[in-house]
């Protein structure tokens, strides 16, 4: 559902534009909604998480950028979400104005920033159709087929996010997120490694997927 790729591909890191480095500690915000939107993120190390305070004091995560993920592209000036992250974290930054000069002489890196915006709206909308299923083991399997297919290594999906952050994402109560994984362990779908429960292996992907579908 996400993005998962270098700003501009293979040329991120050698395009004659101004790249900075920065490291962020757990929880510490990297920018505010309706702050400028002067930058591009991509995550280096870690994960960040981007939400939005809802006037009931609830807070609605929109999206999850893991390593390789780019970030910030607005339409606007100024940025629609909170930007945090979720562990130490270390983000590269790309400044929006010279990136778009560039994108004018340059056709490559014009089709990227293009596609770019395309997988932007693509997520929102499939985070909204996310947010209408009526059934919450219908998001906990399209949220465990996204991760699965995004972290997965060595047949371990290691999650950077806890519980709360999951449920702020699906829309869910924390303690439905709890106790519908301890279901899917005790049927056999999948499995935890280790004590924080963070580790976790899909033992049954199919009946995830066939979970996946919207009433």
């Amino acid at each position: 559902m996400l993005m998962r790729d270098t700003p501009l591909g293979d040329r991120a890191f050698s395009l004659p534009i101004a790249l900075s480095a920065f490291s962020y500690k757990k929880g510490q915000e990297i920018y505010g909604e309706g702050e400028p939107a002067r930058y591009i993120y991509q995550v280096r190390h870690g994960a960040v998480r981007r939400y939005k305070l809802l006037s009931d004091g609830r807070r609605q995560i929109g999206a999850f950028h893991l390593v390789g993920d780019i970030f910030g592209l607005e339409n606007s000036d100024a940025h629609h979400l909170t930007a945090e992250a979720v562990v130490a974290t270390e983000v590269v930054l790309i400044q929006r104005e010279s990136l778009e000069a560039l994108a004018g002489t340059d056709a490559p890196v014009y089709r990227k920033l293009l596609d770019m915006t395309t997988r932007n709206l693509q997520h929102a909308e499939n985070h909204m159709l996310l947010l209408g299923r009526k059934s919450a083991t219908e998001k906990i399997a399209a949220f465990l087929l996204e991760m699965d297919e995004r972290l997965t290594k060595a047949g371990i999906m290691a999650l950077p996010m806890g519980r709360r952050d999951i449920a702020d994402y699906l829309g869910v109560a924390h303690e439905t997120v709890t106790r519908m994984l301890s279901i899917l362990r005790d049927e056999g779908v999948l499995d935890f490694i280790g004590n924080t429960q963070r580790e976790i292996v899909i033992r049954d992907r199919q009946w995830l997927a066939s979970r996946d579908q919207p009433n």
